[in-house]
């Protein structure tokens, strides 16, 4: 079996990483080729300025280009921003013989389709929840099935025109071919949840640098998805501000200040301090070196500033993705509680903060699924990234805003089982 390469760029608003993974046979794909570059051109996930943002793709697959030792004709990218939106419909049709086939499923997913979409927003993802054979609800994979009815429903992710025609021009015009777009927390639930977490029901927050995507899953199924154009840059900005800081020293500080935490602990006072006493050695215990960060003018800051700034604004970030969903009328059932993962899921805290906000258990997200050379990408900075090469994985060759194969075979009998490989994968 000869192998197949999987390229993906993760198009964020701080940073631009490319991918390149070769599939051999059934395992997992491997990561030989990895690259990041600043992003430039691109703010709160949309395209800004073409030349800027195309210059900075074009320099991330570069770089994975060389390490990889090829060039890509072709590359998987996500979107993100706040023109994301999604809604569920359904699809019924009658079924053409007594036995379902893959025509069958694609008309079913044609006719979900016709939910009401503005003339300028276009479907990225149209993804099956469950289908429904006569009575027969919570089917996977209908293909082969005898019923005289098939009902579909779906989960449809839309974006603006304008949005995806940049982002189009952006990867066209470095000689590539777009295999999909992808929405980035779509692709960030490839590598993060678990089928477990997604059965119960869970929030995935791909918490970003200028956004934050939302996700959820119920009974095996995602039902919402959105961003919040809030992220980590908004909390850089606070802390610079506080702190008194630039914004380039502040974002030092912020990345770093977690390996600095844990080599200097906090040293307890002792019991029998006197009261003034005790006010020294908790000055003492509120301070944090920060020279080893070359900052000019700055050797330290206070640890408490620094946890009250990052606690309010994560905070009010939560507090806003909570109210998106309850204004969505999505009611909160989470069992499996929150999975935050984006590079701003590392900053002190996250967790206790989501479990807060949302009153669910809440974990880090790290990514997983690939092998090879993912040292550098296996942080949960890089769960977009990795999740587009497993989304790519079970691709096929269909987009599930088209519906329709995209390859000019004739082999009805592989087409059938790459559709139902393909809606397999598709639904958890």
């Amino acid at each position: 079996m000869s192998n197949r390469i999987i390229a993906g760029i993760d198009i964020g608003s701080t940073k631009i990483s490319a991918v390149i993974a070769v599939v051999e046979g059934d395992s997992k794909p491997r990561v030989i080729g990895e690259a990041s570059y600043p992003s430039g051109g691109i703010k709160k996930g949309e395209i800004t300025g073409i030349d800027e943002a195309m210059n900075a793709i074009a320099s991330a697959l570069s770089g994975a280009e060389r390490m990889a030792g090829l060039t890509v004709s072709s590359v998987y990218v996500s979107l993100n921003g706040k023109h994301i939106i999604s809604n569920n419909n359904r699809g019924v049709v009658a079924v053409a013989d007594s036995e379902i086939n893959a025509d069958d499923l694609f008309r079913a997913m044609e006719q979900a389709k016709t939910v009401a979409i503005p003339p300028a927003r276009e479907i990225i993802h149209l993804i099956p929840r469950e289908f429904i054979v006569d009575s027969q609800t919570g089917v996977k994979d209908p293909v082969g099935m005898t019923g005289t009815r098939l009902e579909v429903d779906a989960h449809i992710i839309s974006a603006t025109s304008t949005a995806l025609h940049n982002l189009c021009k952006c990867i066209q015009s470095i000689g590539l071919r777009i295999d999909g777009e992808v929405f980035t927390g779509w692709s960030a639930a490839q590598t993060v949840l678990t089928p477990t977490e997604k059965e119960l029901g869970v929030l995935l927050l791909d918490f970003g640098g200028g956004t934050t995507s939302v996700t959820t899953f119920e009974e095996g199924a995602v039902t919402y998805s959105t961003s919040i154009p809030l992220g980590g840059a908004n909390v850089t900005r606070d802390l610079a501000a506080g702190l008194r800081l630039s914004l380039d020293d502040a974002e030092k500080v912020k990345i770093n200040v977690e390996k600095l935490m844990k080599s200097q602990p906090v040293k307890e006072a002792k019991d029998d301090k006197k009261e003034e006493g005790e006010k020294d050695a908790e000055s003492k215990r509120d301070i944090l070196d920060v020279s080893e960060l070359d900052i000019e003018g700055v050797k330290t800051i206070s640890r408490k500033m620094f946890n009250l700034i990052v606690e309010e604004r994560v905070k009010e970030i939560f507090e806003l993705v909570r109210e998106n969903l309850m204004q969505a009328g999505y009611q909160f059932k989470l069992p499996a509680g929150v999975v935050v993962t984006g590079g701003s899921a590392e900053l002190p805290g996250v967790t206790a903060i989501a479990r807060e906000v949302f009153g669910v258990p809440a974990r880090v997200g790290t990514p997983r699924g690939l092998e090879g050379l993912v040292d550098d990408i296996s942080s949960p900075a890089y769960a977009a990234t990795q999740g587009l090469i497993l989304y790519g994985l079970t691709d096929e060759g269909f987009s599930a805003a088209r519906t329709k194969p995209v390859t000019g075979k004739k082999d009805v009998a592989g087409m059938a089982d790459k559709v139902t490989k393909f809606f397999k994968n598709l639904i958890p």
